[in-house]
């Protein structure tokens, strides 16, 4: 009988690649993954018609390239890219990973049929617990499709008008515990700001309004469970990080579950988001279910609130490193809202060009996704490769967005490279941070939303600088991709 505290080792080991000892992962994974073993020897032996990509070899059977692929990712991938070309595969797990690398190879992910290259067989196990049954990956495609839709109806730009007012609020109201000056987690707070931001735009103000520490926490125990672990094994093993996902999902049900009926009620509803949710029909006529309502309500949020958070990070870092951009930033907040600096508002938010480009610099050297990935389902062609049923085929936007043949001065952090419309534009798949084609990510207006908001709010109260002149690596042993120790300093703007 295993205890809690054996969970919690197992759970340490496999949470972080480069954490693992071969021994220990062999152990835990041959007593629980055997199936998914035996599984892909089977389809090492299939027979498949044409050139499969080159395969990068390992020493150690079945964790393959594991420990290398997860102590440093982009580098590794780049060093295949430079050997094997622009299609690879590699062996980690038991699972047969296929990269494409670069925009030809991209486009076969990217132009992809649902049945042909699957999500569902990748994401269902890591997002059902958290979201709930009946919506996004743990629905036929078209029914996904559907509901995508629906959400897309709530993220009007009506509804964005009155979301800079909520976010605006928001986020002095947050800062005001900072004080005027100090040092601080940057990370920590922005990760607590966009929940309360994007709870109360996309969730309505009767959740918003419930929104206290026990809620912060239920919400950050379904975010535990994203996790390497999650989507490695079966989530009804009593790992304590799925025990935990498992009952905040319960417990986030029932406080969406009578905030919905609160709002039913209202005479007077607000249009907003949950308000959409609840008018919407599918096209057989039939009305969202509240287990749908909330199982949407907790994907928005959670979906978009690691890369907002992630991504606000990196860019109060990269102004931090930068004072003469960073005063450039403020500059341009005074030429649109004059000396006296007016509210921010929707309207003007187009005309921030250069913090534009500031977050899309950010976006290029750190997106928060390292990989998009499919399962595939069916023999497919890319660049002479047949890629076979079984693989898991992966772009990582990292990758595309720092290779020295696309882009100069890959490295660099230069904003002003999106002066030029053709720099994103000259390869189709070369910039990708929020995906593309039929598998855009549909958050992508509100998140420029929000973090420009944010980011008008922070650039005229606080002047950011590096602590010792340092700038944080990248964790890799998360699935999204934060900050190591993102402590920041900052001090009252003067002007």
């Amino acid at each position: 009988m295993f205890t809690d505290s054996t969970f919690e080792q197992f759970q340490g080991a496999f949470e972080g690649f480069a954490d693992i000892g071969t021994g220990t992962f062999t152990l835990i994974t041959t007593t629980f993954v055997l199936g998914a073993a035996l599984a892909y020897r089977q389809l090492c032996t299939s027979k498949i018609q044409g050139k499969t990509p080159p395969h990068i070899p390992s020493s150690i059977p079945f964790l393959g390239q594991a420990v290398s692929f997860g102590s440093s990712p982009i580098e590794f991938l780049l060093a295949a890219y430079d050997k094997y070309g622009p299609v690879f595969s590699f062996t980690m797990v038991g699972k047969t990973f296929t990269y494409l690398v670069g925009s030809d190879a991209s486009s076969l992910l990217f132009n992809s049929r649902n049945e042909n290259l699957n999500a569902e067989d990748v994401y269902s196990r890591l997002v059902t617990p958290v979201f709930g049954k009946g919506v996004a990956y743990d629905v036929p495609n078209p029914v996904f499709m559907e509901q995508k839709k629906i959400l897309k109806t709530g993220l009007s730009i009506n509804h964005f008008r009155k979301h800079v007012d909520i976010i605006e609020s928001e986020t002095r109201d947050y800062f005001t515990r900072w004080g005027a000056e100090g040092k601080n987690d940057i990370f920590e707070a922005f990760s607590e700001l966009i929940i309360l931001t994007a709870s109360h735009c996309l969730h309505g103000k009767e959740i918003r309004a419930c929104l206290d520490e026990h809620v912060a926490q239920l919400y950050a125990d379904l975010d535990g469970g994203f996790n390497h672990l999650a989507w490695l094994l079966p989530g009804w093993l009593p790992f304590p990080s799925f025990r935990k996902r498992d009952k905040a999902h319960i417990e986030v049900k029932k406080i969406f579950g009578k905030a919905i009926e609160q709002r039913r009620a209202d005479p007077n509803p607000d249009d907003d988001m949950l308000q959409t949710l609840i008018e919407s029909t599918y096209k057989s006529g039939r009305k969202l279910t509240d287990d749908e309502v909330t199982g949407m309500l907790i994907g928005l949020l959670l979906a978009g609130q690691h890369t907002s958070s992630t991504t606000s990070s990196w860019l109060a870092f990269f102004l931090a490193k930068d004072k003469a951009l960073q005063d450039r930033v403020f500059e341009e907040q005074k030429q649109i809202y004059g000396n006296g600096l007016a509210p921010v508002d929707y309207d003007h938010l187009k005309d921030m060009q250069l913090l534009d480009r500031c977050l899309k610099e950010t976006l290029r050297l750190r997106p928060p996704i390292m990989t998009m990935m499919r399962m595939c389902r069916t023999p497919q062609t890319v660049l002479g490769y047949t890629i076979p049923p079984g693989h898991q085929v992966c772009v990582s936007p990292t990758t595309n967005q720092c290779l020295p043949d696309t882009w100069k001065d890959f490295d660099k952090f230069l904003p002003d490279r999106f002066l030029d419309p053709e720099v994103a534009n000259s390869e189709k798949f070369a910039y990708v941070p929020f995906g593309a084609g039929r598998h855009r990510c549909i958050g992508e207006s509100f998140a420029y939303v929000q973090i420009k908001t944010i980011f008008s709010v922070l650039i005229r109260k606080y002047e950011f600088s590096l602590i010792d002149d340092y700038f944080p690596e990248v964790n890799y042993t998360t699935m999204i991709h934060t900050p190591r120790k993102p402590i920041i300093q900052y001090k009252p703007r003067e002007f």
